[in-house]
């Protein structure tokens, strides 16, 4: 037996010793490429980052480095940690590796965000140099990806890539802020908005599959995908869509993305249609249309298909489906509903308390229904703008 277990202790050092050997803890021998690089290569590299990072002195660091270093001084990024998780492999230019990143925007964030980032890395001599950020299935913060621009007060934050009106989303974003606050007073405004080069851009930064928001306008989310409860929540900005709406309606998309922050939206557990349409009744509140045009869509849909049995789900909030508009309509008008029957305030208490308690126990306390009572008058006001019977 103590054989059988001196040869386990020393099958496990060997393993140990193999899984820890790597030729590139011995210093790159002058005329080696990429090949020559391993993790103590990159984790100098990495390391070298951080400390520029931290002093905000980019000094003589050049491309993908310079820039790290120039946005994390702009947007005071604070808590930054780069930690090497794993060589994923090797290309002609050097080699691919899976980053663990942590950091915060200062006076905006209070809780960090960490995510896996890809990197690639090249060889300069015995060192290891960043030359991109991004790739693969991981996400690829913009701030990471290249130069960006910025604007920010004591209540918004823009932080845009370069080439990006970054000014006309700031002053959506800062026209936003007065619009929730009508509407939830409570609220103390730390408003981050990120807006990538393009709808490419944005899949990259939230880790989406390809096409999944090239439709979507704005989207709000935690920059690491975290559902905590006390996520950081960012507001991330299609540009190619939001740049071809109106004046107006991209202003009621940013105040409809900006009552999501309000309300931590992403990381509460109302229904879909309460936490869209909620966002829509906010961002609408004080825009001077008719029905006819804010519900236009869902009406033209219940002309054509027959009254909906049942508030809108999540198969109907897809972002893949051909009936978007009529969905957050539809999620509106109910609210909208609920509304005229207890009061804004009631819809504000029936918001809040729908994550406490579900719904149909909210509905009775605030509003003294239960949902069949609601599905009924949101279906009777739909058939009424329709020109249909209920």
């Amino acid at each position: 037996m103590a054989g059988l277990v001196a040869f386990a202790v020393l099958a496990v050092g060997a393993v140990s010793w193999l899984t820890l050997r790597d030729d590139a803890y011995v210093a790159t021998p002058a005329g080696r490429t990429a090949d020559a690089l391993g993790p103590r290569a990159v984790d100098a590299a990495l390391d070298r980052l951080e400390e520029a990072a931290a002093a905000g002195d980019a000094g003589s660091l050049q491309g993908t480095p310079a820039d790290v270093v120039r946005n994390a001084s702009l947007l005071r990024v604070r808590d930054l940690d780069l930690r090497l998780v794993d060589v994923l492999g090797r290309t002609d230019e050097g080699v691919r590796a899976a980053v663990d990143v942590t950091w915060r925007f200062g006076g905006f964030d209070v809780r960090p965000a960490r995510t896996e980032v890809e990197m690639t890395f090249a060889a300069d001599r015995e060192d290891a140099v960043l030359t991109s950020v991004g790739g693969g299935d991981a996400r690829s913060p913009l701030w990471l990806t290249g130069p960006v621009e910025a604007r920010r007060s004591d209540r918004v934050l823009v932080l845009a890539a370069a080439g990006v009106d970054v000014g006309s989303v700031f002053s959506r974003a800062e026209a936003a802020v007065p619009v929730v606050r009508r509407v939830l007073r409570a609220w103390r405004p730390r408003l981050v908005v990120e807006v990538p080069g393009s709808a490419e851009g944005l899949g990259a930064a939230l880790g989406a599959e390809d096409g999944q928001y090239d439709a979507v306008a704005a989207v709000t989310a935690a920059p690491d995908g975290s559902t905590a409860p006390d996520a950081p929540l960012h507001v991330f900005v299609n540009p190619e869509v939001l740049g071809s709406l109106g004046r107006r309606g991209a202003q009621v998309v940013m105040s409809h993305e900006a009552t999501h922050v309000a309300t931590r939206a992403p990381v509460t557990t109302q229904p879909l249609w309460l936490l869209e349409g909620f966002a829509d009744y906010v961002a609408l509140r004080d825009v001077d249309l008719p029905l006819t045009t804010t519900a236009g869509q869902v009406i033209e849909q219940v002309r054509r298909d027959g009254l909906p049995g049942d508030l809108p789900g999540p198969v109907e909030f897809d972002t893949a489906t051909t009936h978007l508009g009529a969905t957050y309509e539809a999620a509106w008008l109910a609210c909208v509903v609920l509304a005229e029957r207890a009061g804004e305030s009631g819809l504000v208490d029936l918001y809040r308390a729908a994550a406490r308690l579900g719904l149909e126990d909210a509905l009775r306390d605030v509003a003294d229904w239960d949902e069949a009572a609601l599905t009924r008058a949101w279906r009777s006001r739909l058939a009424d703008l329709a020109g249909l019977s209920d």
